[in-house]
């Protein structure tokens, strides 16, 4: 393949069915590799960290991963009909230039993942080239930066080969670490307490559904004719099965380490394989791991600015040059945030993860009844780029339903910084996750289903030649 043929020209614009590639199985591997790393262990241990049990934090963090990644997978299914970036389809719900209002929420949220993954990649970059965590921070996110630059096809490599490597050394580390605990003693030690196992639902489900706002963007160049059923099983198998295999080690490496996992999680998890060439092949997987999510991270941010932007510009293409201006402002912010908070970085990233899930689920809920119960699958692509179009630049029944979701949800947030009034009588479990899900979903069925002119009769890929409307 030529080098002009692998940096992907596609920003925003729908994909031609001439520039269509790939099977449903590649979802797979992309979130296999993509969920096999450090920050997903990290993830699985604040479970046990914040008080839960082996047993029940590992059955929690399960329903999670399947509740929350079924709903990944339902936006990833979109992909392969509609041939757009995910937040591109969401100005069908809160139109043109009303989708950047959960807009501004998805950019900081790539910013607050890439510099999370950043510091733990860059610890893991710096053991494996003998310089300090800043250096390692830094290097790891200009390697991240050229790789999103590349684009599509530079990511699926990535996942391919990170769900080999980051599988080997995974397999590795858990038939280490099981030479050195006592496993029965540790799922003899089982005691439900709800609050804790709604913390490990929540944590893992939040870790889902925040991928809810790119998923597709990964699969838009699969043929047109790819079964959405077959993208969904695969893009959900391919993620709960990474990020439960990684937050199950997460448990048992904390709850078998106590302070020392806390003090070191990148160099006490390495440290498990052994030294020599062993640490060095682990260190390189756990960069891996981190380089293939962190592009997605990147790459995600960097087409939700575009998103934002072309709302209120008109532009439905972008230049590499353009393209490369983006791509490093996020790289440029998520570095900072993680040189600033890289020595408090387990309670941050906890709170981090549960407070954008505040606005991540209202979001998905809109975009998904939408999709599936209201329009049907139908969409008019032009007119998503037209704010004077059948969609309109500001839809406020959405916008509004979204709100009363972000809202809904206060009363039983539990985070460090905020705590809600109705946690306590539920014994300081978090479930406003759930509240997030189903009352915009109500919401929206309600209002939605009242005006459906807007629906085309099948999606149009091109501006027909009668009216918008």
């Amino acid at each position: 393949m030529a080098a002009e043929d692998l940096v992907e020209r596609r920003s925003i614009d729908v994909v031609p069915d001439d520039e269509r590639h790939g099977t449903a199985f590649s979802q797979f591997t992309l979130w296999l590799g993509a969920n096999l790393q450090i920050t997903a262990v990290v993830t699985g241990a604040l479970a046990v960290v914040f008080g839960g049990d082996v047993v029940w934090s590992v059955v929690g963090l399960l329903l999670g991963n399947l509740l929350g990644g079924a709903v990944m997978a339902l936006h990833s299914a979109q992909g392969p009909k509609l041939g757009l970036p995910q937040m591109i389809q969401s100005r069908a719900q809160f139109g043109v230039r009303g989708a950047v209002v959960p807009l501004l929420l998805v950019i900081l949220m790539y910013v607050g993942f890439f510099a999370s993954g950043s510091v733990l990649a860059g610890q893991a970059t710096a053991r494996l080239t003998h310089t300090d965590d800043t250096t390692g921070i830094i290097a790891f996110a200009l390697i991240t930066a050229v790789a999103a630059a590349v684009g599509y096809r530079v990511i699926h490599v990535l996942g391919r080969v990170a769900s080999v490597v980051c599988a080997l050394a995974f397999v590795y580390l858990g038939i280490r670490l099981l030479d050195r605990v006592d496993l029965s003693a540790l799922l003899g030690d089982a005691h439900f307490d709800l609050p804790m196992f709604l913390l490990a639902v929540s944590l893992s489900a939040s870790w889902q559904l925040a991928f809810g706002p790119y998923v597709a963007d990964y699969s838009r160049y699969l043929p047109r004719t790819t079964s959405g059923r077959a993208t969904f099983w695969w893009t959900l198998s391919g993620s709960a099965v990474g990020s439960q295999w990684s937050m199950t080690f997460g448990v048992l490496v904390a709850a078998s380490s106590g302070e020392a996992f806390l003090a070191d999680q990148v160099g006490y998890v390495v440290g498990l394989g052994g030294a020599g060439l062993i640490a060095s092949f682990l260190y390189f997987s756990m960069a891996l791991g981190k380089l293939t999510i962190n592009v997605l991270n990147t790459y995600g941010g960097f087409m939700s600015m575009v998103t934002g932007i072309s709302g209120f510009r008109g532009q439905k293409t972008l230049s590499q040059r353009g393209r490369a201006a983006y791509i490093a402002l996020i790289m440029v912010a998520g570095t900072a945030v993680a040189l600033l908070g890289k020595d408090s970085f387990l309670t941050s990233f906890k709170d981090f993860l549960l407070f954008l899930l505040t606005f991540f689920t209202p979001w998905s809920a809109i975009n998904l009844v939408d999709y599936y119960l209201i329009s049907r699958e139908r969409y008019d692509i032009p007119a998503l780029f037209d704010p004077r179009g059948r969609y309109g630049a500001w839809r406020w029944d959405a916008l509004l339903v979204y709100g009363v979701g972000v809202l809904a949800q206060l009363p039983f947030l539990v985070t460090h910084f905020y705590t809600g009034p109705l946690a306590a009588p539920l014994g300081g479990a978090d479930i406003s996750w759930i509240v997030g899900l189903a009352v915009p979903a109500a919401l929206y069925w309600l209002l939605a289903r009242r005006d459906t002119s807007h629906i085309p009769e099948e999606t149009r890929y091109t501006l027909a030649s009668g009216p918008a409307h």
